[in-house]
């Protein structure tokens, strides 16, 4: 085994072990777990496991838990990206956990982590993390059912539960970005279409015809969600095998969504074509359909799979170029393209170590959802570690600090006299922040992304003799102001026992570039949580990842010279206080919205997920 593949097992190692320690005690009652040593008949010509076998293990394992928890028959309604981090030898032991991480109003996500043990070396890796969607199904009478909510016990539980809300925000809009990247004109055309030297698209198609027997289908007497998986995979194999002319390697399978049921008896038609190739990887586009007697075929699941392949030592080789169908080969020629930006956008934000430098990732429309995503996400985190330590505390309001490794975290909260709802519409308001706060001298909004989304320019008074933790203040001496491009998301509650969430991070602007006389500071993670307490209180919580530009600002708070941050929240309670009233109208509709959060709106895919991301042709 090369360097190259043995220091990416150590990593996994690590993160396993963490994983496994957080874990550590605690038992949910939804967890399912499953090992199987992979044996030749699971293998391909490479004595490696087959990924549809894997697949199969994973939608098993992932509905014995969703169905644990619902008490009724469950089906896959749709499954996140999967990229698939190491191989598994024949021998090896796949070791599968499952737990729902939290219930919506009839469906549920299912987190599911999966590794590999080998035996005779006393190791364990990582080889993958999915996240499945299942719905449950409606009883004889055709009642929905309606399920209980899951009640996170471990900080790990508490995080998976937080932003499932938001895994689940961007699903809903998967489809859009990607229509959005090729109405914009985003995508750039390639230039392969004219090479002379380019294999042709239609050499690589694959058609294969699949009979449901009984041994395919579940205990609902359906077509087991994995085996039409497995049969997907093979078919997309075959294709890429076409155009490299070697064996590939599956990466990556993209969020997919299954849009229909099938039944013993139905002839599954799958298709199978590669949509486009790169330099080091390809993207194979599957289409499953139900052959029909009369009428068109009845669509299945349609799914995009990127495949590498691998030299001696592992590393990807260089791919022939392809040359796409006519009309609708064009289409999926760009669609590819775009597919492959959005993977990118998400490599680079969401799976973005904390803390690595630089902070701020440049903003444009199309990575907008996901680094709003990570900028919730990355907040309700912060809000779910469980080891913070009170450091200060005066009149109630307290001041929490956590350290993890190189990183100093801080918790300002209290209680404050003002509805939760009301308290979140004024908070989130940021160009209003300068009333209260006496950290920001001004904040200009730059541009409202969305409804939920909005860019400011925030600038701050400097800290004496320039200790603002950048060279460049050092340097300048005092009194150089700091300014900050921030991103704003907001979120209302997605149930009940949800906060309200307004998080801030820095993201970076050409427009808005550096300029003198000002030192340009970088928020890693900020912002507020605001819970709905007794008798129409509400808990607001601040937190900030102190980054070096902002920590002078707390810093003598945190050592107790001073209590700076009790002043401001009490500054912060009374600008509430003082705008807490507000129209009838403007009441009703808030309220409306608070308590309105479980039902139609706030679960618009519960009673037909299958259809809630629109249909994409192949």
């Amino acid at each position: 085994m090369s360097s190259r593949v043995s220091g990416h097992l150590e990593k996994a190692e690590e993160e396993e072990e963490e994983e496994d320690e957080d874990e550590e005690g605690s038992v949910n009652p939804t967890e399912v777990k499953m090992s199987q040593i992979v044996m030749p008949c699971h293998s391909n010509h490479q004595q490696e496991l087959s990924v549809g076998q894997l697949l199969k293990w994973i939608d098993s394992s992932a509905c014995l838990s969703a169905e644990r928890h619902a008490g009724c028959p469950c089906v896959t309604a749709s499954m996140d990206d999967i990229h698939f981090e190491h191989t598994i030898s024949v021998g090896q032991v796949v070791n599968i956990k499952a737990k729902v991480n939290r219930a919506f109003n009839t469906s549920m996500e299912v987190g599911v982590q999966v590794s590999c043990e080998d035996l005779f070396l006393d190791r364990h890796w990582r080889v993958c993390h999915a996240y499945a969607t299942f719905v449950t199904q409606r009883t004889n009478t055709g009642q929905k059912v309606i399920l209980k909510p899951i009640v996170p016990h471990t900080e790990k539980e508490q995080v998976e539960y937080s932003v499932a809300a938001e895994r689940r925000r961007v699903r809903m809009l998967h489809d859009d970005i990607i229509k959005d990247l090729l109405s914009h004109g985003s995508v750039l055309q390639a230039d392969s279409w004219a090479v002379g030297s380019a294999v042709a698209a239609e050499k690589t198609k694959v058609e294969s015809v699949e009979l449901v027997l009984p041994p395919h289908a579940n205990h609902q007497v359906n077509t087991f969600g994995g085996q039409i998986m497995a049969w997907m995979v093979n078919v997309a194999t075959i294709a890429a095998s076409r155009l490299s002319q070697a064996h590939p390697t599956l990466r990556t399978i993209d969020m997919f969504t299954f849009r229909g049921p099938s039944q013993v008896g139905d002839r599954l038609l799958l298709r199978a074509i590669v949509n486009n190739a790169f330099k080091n990887s390809m993207e194979v586009g599957v289409r499953a359909e139900a052959d029909q007697e009369e009428g068109p075929n009845r669509h299945i699941n349609s799914a995009f799979m990127t495949f590498e392949v691998l030299d001696a030592h592992r590393k990807p080789c260089t791919l022939p170029r392809i040359r796409p169908e006519p009309l609708e080969g064009g289409r999926r020629f760009q669609e590819a393209i775009a597919r492959k930006k959005i993977r990118l956008d998400r490599k680079y934000i969401i799976s973005r170590k904390q803390g690595e430098v630089p902070l701020s990732v440049p903003w444009d429309p199309r990575n907008q959802v996901y680094l709003s995503y990570n900028n919730v996400s990355a907040l309700k985190m912060l809000a779910a570690r469980n080891n913070w330590r009170l450091s200060s505390e005066k009149d109630k309001v307290r001041l929490y600090t956590m350290e993890q490794k190189s990183t100093l975290s801080f918790r300002v909260e209290s209680e404050v006299d003002v509805p939760a709802h009301r308290a979140f519409c004024l908070l989130a308001e940021l160009s209003n922040r300068p009333s209260w706060d006496i950290h920001y001298q001004k904040c200009e909004l730059i541009h409202q992304v969305d409804d939920d989304d909005f860019l400011y320019r925030v600038v701050t008074p400097s800290v004496s003799h320039g200790a603002v933790g950048s060279q460049t203040s050092a340097h300048q001496g005092e009194g150089i102001l700091q300014d900050f491009i921030l991103l704003a998301s907001k979120r209302k509650p997605c149930g009940s026992g949800d906060p309200y969430v307004i998080a801030l991070r820095s993201v970076s602007l050409p427009t808005y570039p550096p300029t003198e006389g000002y030192n340009r500071g970088e928020v890693l993670c900020a912002g507020f949580t605001i819970l709905e307490s007794r008798n129409n209180m509400s808990l607001i919580s601040y937190y900030n990842q102190a980054s070096p530009e902002v920590l002078p600002y707390i810093s003598t708070d945190i050592a107790g010279l001073s209590s700076s941050f009790y002043h401001n929240f009490c500054s912060c309670s009374q600008y509430l206080t003082r705008n807490r009233l507000q129209s009838a109208s403007e009441v009703q509709t808030d309220q409306y919205q608070a308590t309105n959060t479980d039902g139609p709106a706030c679960d618009i895919e519960a009673d037909n997920l299958s259809v809630a991301l629109r249909s994409t042709q192949l």
